[in-house]
């Protein structure tokens, strides 16, 4: 049967320079070692500076080509003498991929009909050509030959077409083991074919001996290639339990290799463009006299395509700087591959993009979504209309929601990080909420959620007490390989994934764990983070808050400290706001940087800490009315019973919950529940139905042992006259 299946791309051999810096040192220690593992970015395609094709006249004008890896290494490979280039994978078994003795080999290993060997089911097993003449030698047995150059005493012995029986040296061959990490069913544990096919190889390593090249009298090895996306992913005792067998990390792109991409694909995106122009004009001729048959079928031009939101007229735009464009779309794929920066592109030009707007298309591919909220009037709305929903329902912190505001209307202009060279992919926004307890900081967190996206539940809340063990930080993205929890990913990289237009709340970020709080480094620098499967989640388009009572106790229980009262307080109320802030601003900075040692994270918040002050007397009064009125209201809707305080009941319950402000709005809260709530549902819990009454607290006594008793009267909900409603 022959090979169906799509030839391997072939790269003619020429002259070139500028290799990947992986494929220099493989061809470099070809003398020295038998096999390699080469682990890391091995999906991705590679730049390869060539010199001036022939057809140029010979003018030296060096130019960039990305290729696959297995066309990297073998136009490396080729130019050492190498023959021909086999592959083997648990899917297609041995396939003869390129070199100028592949037709020998693919005789010696399939057959003379070429057919394509099966591949094993497990290593060790025989694979059989599908219609072959009889069974292909077990895996193994071709490994072992394929390194010694197929020698005619060997397992694969035969008479070679087109050549001399008498001929004996050996090919120059080299084996690319693709997939390797998925031939062990489980690393760790092993099964009994699967150790003795590593172990073989282990001992072939050994075995192996360098062959000479007729041409250069050097002697190399026919080196095995195992790619595998982690060294970790193939036996650690294979890996390193041979000097002969080299390990080479393939890293991901630096920004001098996106450059080089990058305009690599400015040019092809040029040339499509114009392809594209060229084609529109062809489909439908140019003048108001042009038929629109059915000859030439009008087709929607992409370039128009409907935006979501239609833009006002404006001038036209100047034109961009090329180089400006470049280095902008280079900066804007940090943490990507040169195949996602060309699939980027492809989809700029799917959507009629130019290539000026190259970040878009990045934050396309990135996300998976083309809407962006951040880019619509309406958001800019929000903010505008949401000024005066936030101070009304953020009482008494006028200065802290007025900074919360300008970081918003940076966010929405997309001015966040403008003063570095480049911004990169930073979060929308970053506030660091700092200040005594019970003043606002989580309301308003979920305030800005609302304000931004409609919804509090856009507001995803992580209360950071939970992350105090050092395990914990794998909640957050995920257990590694190996691990409990490793195929449920991460809770916060999962949630962002699925919703990347959010508000993340870190509540208490004091009381995380360090580990947890690097994680943090890299999701506030470069707006992404990679979990325990290795997937990559993007904050680019997300505000990250995080609060913390930092500053307001002293955490080194300095009794002498300014302000302190000897239990460690630093900060009163009362204190004048500037004086607050600047103690607070003081101790937030001297917790990350000599407390836990980590003054880069500190570095990250910059300007972003947001103080919020003790409230005052007259808003813990708001406060309290503010929450009697939601006790009020859910009486009404759960059970259809109205709730009015008389003036002295108020006065009383007043006096007493905001008494010591200490505790900020929370504390009202919890002295409102013990004084109110709880007496009032030990007086309305045993009687009968009670939809329709009203219900007057006409009186309340305190006890000592700080229970509290009311007096109540009844009556229908129209015969209440005289009382606070």
């Amino acid at each position: 049967m022959s090979d169906t299946r799509p030839p391997a791309p072939e790269v003619t051999p020429g002259r070139e320079r500028g290799l990947p810096a992986f494929a220099e040192e493989l061809t470099g220690t070809l003398s020295v070692h038998s096999q390699y593992v080469l682990h890391g970015n091995i999906r991705d395609i590679h730049l390869v500076r060539h010199d001036s094709a022939p057809d140029d006249g010979g003018a030296d004008r060096p130019y960039d080509a990305h290729h696959t890896l297995t066309e990297v290494l073998w136009n490396a490979l080729w130019q050492e003498g190498y023959e021909v280039l086999v592959r083997y994978d648990i899917v297609d078994g041995f396939t003869v991929v390129t070199g100028p003795a592949k037709d020998e080999v693919r005789e010696l290993l399939h057959g003379r009909d070429g057919g394509g060997g099966r591949p094993a089911r497990h290593p060790g097993a025989a694979a059989r050509p599908a219609g072959g003449p009889g069974p292909l030698p077990d895996t193994e047995r071709v490994l072992r030959a394929i390194a010694g150059g197929f020698p005619p005493s060997g397992p694969l012995a035969g008479p070679r077409p087109g050549q001399r029986p008498e001929r004996q040296d050996p090919i120059r061959a080299v084996l690319l083991i693709d997939y390797a990490a998925r031939i062990p069913t489980d690393v760790s544990r092993l099964s009994e074919p699967e150790r003795d096919f590593f172990l073989s190889c282990l001992k072939l390593a050994e075995d192996a001996r360098p062959l000479p090249d007729p041409r250069s009298g050097r002697k190399l090895f026919n080196p095995v290639i195992w790619l595998a996306d982690g060294e970790r992913e193939l036996p650690t005792w294979l890996v390193a339990g041979s000097e002969r067998v080299r390990t080479i990390g393939l890293p991901l792109p630096d920004l001098g290799g996106r450059r080089r991409m990058a305009r690599l694909l400015a040019g092809e995106h040029a040339e499509k463009s114009r392809r594209d122009e060229g084609t529109v004009r062809l489909d439908k001729p140019a003048g108001p006299d042009a038929p629109d048959g059915p000859e030439t079928p009008a087709r929607p031009d992409r370039l128009t395509k409907r935006a979501p939101e239609p833009a006002p007229a404006a001038a036209p735009a100047p034109a961009s700087d090329p180089e400006h464009d470049i280095d902008t779309f280079a900066r804007a794929t940090a943490g990507l591959t040169l195949r996602a920066m060309r699939e980027s592109t492809h989809m700029a030009l799917d959507r009629g993009l130019p290539f000026s707007a190259m970040r878009d298309a990045v934050r396309v591919y990135q996300l998976g979504v083309e809407d962006n909220p951040w880019q619509r009037s309406y958001v800019r709305d929000q903010i505008r209309k949401g000024e005066s929903y936030i101070r009304g329902r953020v009482k008494g912190q006028e200065k802290a929601v007025g900074k919360t505001l300008d970081i918003l209307k940076r966010a929405a202009l997309g001015l966040s990080g403008a003063q570095a060279s480049h911004p990169g992919s930073r979060p929308r926004g970053v506030l660091f909420f700092a200040g005594p307890t019970g003043t606002g900081k989580t309301e308003l967190a979920k305030s800005v959620a609302t304000v931004l996206f409609g919804t509090e539940d856009a507001c995803l809340r992580f209360d950071m007490s939970e992350f105090s063990a050092a395990h914990s930080v794998d909640r957050l993205v995920g257990a590694p390989p190996g691990y409990v929890g490793y195929e449920a990913g991460g809770e916060l990289t999962t949630a962002v994934r699925n919703d990347p237009f959010r508000v993340v709340l870190f509540d208490e970020i004091d009381k995380a764990d360090k580990g947890v709080l690097d994680k943090f480094l890299q999701v506030l620098e470069d707006g992404r983070l990679t979990d325990g499967q290795g997937v990559t989640t993007y904050f680019s388009e997300c505000v990250l808050i995080f609060t913390s009572n930092l500053g307001v106790r002293n955490r080194a229980d300095r009794g002498g400290a300014r302000g302190g009262d000897g239990g460690g307080r630093i900060a009163v109320p009362g204190m004048p706001y500037h004086e607050l802030e600047e103690i607070i601003l003081a101790n937030v900075k001297q917790h990350f940087v000599e407390e836990i040692g980590r003054p880069e994270l500190m570095n990250r918040l910059g300007g972003n800490v947001v103080v919020f002050d003790y409230i005052s007397a007259e808003v813990a009064a708001e406060i309290f009315d503010s929450q009697v009125g939601n006790i009020q209201r859910v009486l009404r809707e759960e059970q259809g019973v109205f709730l009015r305080l008389s003036e002295e009941a108020h006065r009383t319950l007043s006096a007493h919950c905001t008494a010591d402000s200490d505790n900020g709005g929370r504390g009202i809260g919890m002295l409102l529940e013990t004084h109110l709530i709880n007496p009032l549902a030990r007086e309305l819990f045993d009687r009968g139905a009670l939809e329709g009454t009203a219900v007057t607290v006409t009186g309340v006594r305190l006890d000592e042992d700080g229970t509290a008793a009311l007096e109540l009267r009844l009556s229908s909900a129209s015969g209440a006259e005289g009382v606070r409603p």
